[in-house]
């Protein structure tokens, strides 16, 4: 029985030594999510206002069709889902949403109309689809979402690093999942609702400019007395 060489006798040792102490993947992406979560939870908390271009890609899965929008969009945190956010959409058409103080206004400038009403009403979801990364806590994605699931990292457009993870509801949620795309600063800066038939609304934020002043007048709507308000 020939001998093995000394060099490669110290191969196995290291190979083996590698097996035995290698730490299993499901740690290692335990570990992973940990990292993540805690950078978006000190973003979420470091997080003063928020002014960024916005887009939102609306997927109808009866029909395969997108309904896609560009604009703009202010943000200030508040306690709960009181948070402050106005969107100024530019394409396809001019519209303005106003959320404060748990209320929402749609302004459709073409129909010189307003909707008005609560701010978790489904005509908001792009306040709720952004509330989803910017304005849950650490303990909330604990209580209400399954153990986050890693999908891998992705380079998003503008060359934005990113991790994308997918968080799937406890109980009766009214909504399949979230998928979230988190830079390496721990901004969320795409989010993703999938709902229960499949529809789904993507949200993306670009040339994010952080803790920047923002006045509170900016989230104060004047609207003509001649526009037609409709309670929604």
């Amino acid at each position: 029985m020939k001998k093995l060489p000394l060099g490669g006798f110290i191969l196995l040792m290291l190979i083996a030594g590698s097996i035995v102490t290698a730490p299993p993947v499901q740690a290692q992406s335990a570990g992973l999510v940990s990292s993540i979560i805690n950078r978006m939870e000190r973003n979420r908390r470091d997080l003063r206002s928020l002014r960024a271009e916005i887009s939102m890609e609306k997927f109808n899965a009866q029909i395969g069709d997108n309904d896609k929008y560009q604009g703009a969009v202010i943000y200030l945190p508040s306690a709960g889902r009181n948070a402050n956010v106005r969107v100024d959409w530019q394409r396809p058409q001019r519209e303005t949403l106003v959320v404060t103080d748990g209320k929402f206004t749609l302004f459709r400038e073409r129909l010189n109309m307003a909707y008005v009403g609560d701010a978790n009403s489904n005509r908001n979801k792009v306040s709720g689809v952004l509330g989803f990364g910017l304005n849950v806590t650490k303990q909330q994605l604990a209580t209400r979402f399954e153990q986050p699931q890693i999908l891998g990292q992705e380079m998003l457009g503008g060359g934005v690093q990113t991790w994308h993870m997918k968080l799937v509801p406890k109980g009766g949620a009214g909504y399949k999942h979230v998928e979230i795309w988190v830079s390496e600063d721990g901004m969320p800066v795409q989010t993703k609702v999938v709902e229960k038939n499949d529809d789904a609304t993507t949200v993306r934020l670009s040339n994010v400019q952080r803790n920047v002043q923002i006045a509170s007048g900016e989230f104060r709507l004047q609207l003509d007395s001649s526009v037609k308000k409709v309670r929604s």
